[in-house]
């Protein structure tokens, strides 16, 4: 392979990406300080039986770590997506991930299946304590990727787009079942089912947390590492075949890091939009199409994103005492912001 990379420098790369790990944890540390109540961290760290240390503990840092990494998991993939699919509009769900994880958790939640104990009885040790529903939810997005992958076998240069519409209909159908589970449903777990399926941060374990760090690191590690192959597949799959790249091999392997990604995410926390969208979408227009460059800037900005809507989330609703999914907080940041920045030049795909 002659070239792998586009435009630019290397040490522009590693600049950028220092100074978005640097926004990355002053998100982090707003997200831990704020709150319905605030907290002192000095005496979090420094008192470990006063209440600032239990919030910041057992709450705060679980919460804000899990926003890191499903933020980072679910954007590095969008812009993933975008490149392969050669469509700024591709988003993680479009490959109907969204759809088997929503429908696969529906069901965990309409039968009450709230422990993997439950969806699977043998099972002993701690295994059977973890969430029904995001077992469920990770099987649904898994089942439907590689569904997705077996429908575009066989279409060599429109598999980018077989792959699209095979998703788009799947979400459709999903979408269909879910509504019918829905309606049979009793009321409690309607409403169960309802708050998944807007998206939220949830308390989750330090194993958990461990697992679901270790998923994204790998995943995100392959996207970046095959990042500048992406590059020249931008370009087309014959030119890219004629400068060295492996087309099928490397579209495979992205499809399914950026899929397991996403159905590692969307187990954890329901489906939240417009990460995956949003955030590439601003990065590519301020710094180009380099996926070597939007890749780990996309994951760095998508933590930051997610973590500092959660908090949005917490401290401007603290005075209904309740506050919304931060899904419901993506969703009304994005979807204006989208809007602007597709029409900012004047057309619908400007820039």
């Amino acid at each position: 392979m002659r070239q792998e990379g586009r435009g630019v420098s290397a040490s522009r790369i590693l600049g950028l990406c220092v100074a978005g790990l640097v926004l990355t944890v002053l998100a982090f540390a707003l997200a831990v300080r704020f709150g319905e109540q605030p907290i002192s961290l000095s005496k979090a760290l420094g008192q470990p039986k006063s209440t600032d240390a239990v919030i910041f503990w057992s709450v705060r840092l679980p919460r804000a770590l899990l926003g890191l990494i499903v933020g980072a998991g679910l954007a590095a993939s969008g812009s993933t997506l975008q490149g392969l699919l050669r469509n700024p509009l591709a988003d993680p769900f479009v490959l109907g991930v969204s759809g088997g994880a929503a429908l696969g958790a529906t069901l965990a939640l309409a039968f009450g299946l709230a422990t993997v104990g439950q969806v699977a009885p043998g099972l002993m040790g701690g295994l059977s304590r973890l969430s029904g529903p995001a077992l469920l939810a990770f099987l649904g997005a898994g089942g439907s990727v590689l569904f997705v992958l077996a429908a575009s076998r066989g279409h060599s240069a429109r598999a980018p787009y077989a792959a699209l519409l095979t998703g788009v209909v799947f979400n459709a159908f999903a979408s269909a079942a879910i509504t019918l589970i829905k309606t049979l449903s009793d009321p409690d777990r309607l409403g169960e089912i309802l708050f998944w399926l807007a998206g939220a941060l949830g308390h989750e374990r330090g194993a958990t947390l461990g697992l679901a760090a270790l998923l994204q690191a790998v995943t995100i590690g392959v996207m970046i590492a095959l990042s500048g192959r992406l590059n020249l597949m931008t370009l087309g799959d014959d030119d890219a075949s004629a400068l060295g790249v492996p087309v099928a091999r490397t579209r495979r392997l992205l499809l399914l890091a950026t899929s397991a990604s996403v159905a590692g995410a969307v187990a954890l926390t329901g489906l939240i939009g417009f990460v995956g969208l949003i955030v590439p979408h601003v990065l590519r227009l301020a710094f180009g199409p380099d996926q070597r460059l939007l890749v780990p800037l996309s994951a760095l900005g998508g933590a930051a994103f997610l973590v500092l809507a959660d908090l949005l989330a917490r401290v401007s609703f603290a005075f209904f005492g309740s506050e919304p999914p931060v899904g419901v907080i993506t969703a009304l940041l994005g979807g204006p912001l989208f809007i602007a920045l597709l029409y900012r030049r004047g057309g619908p795909l400007g820039g």
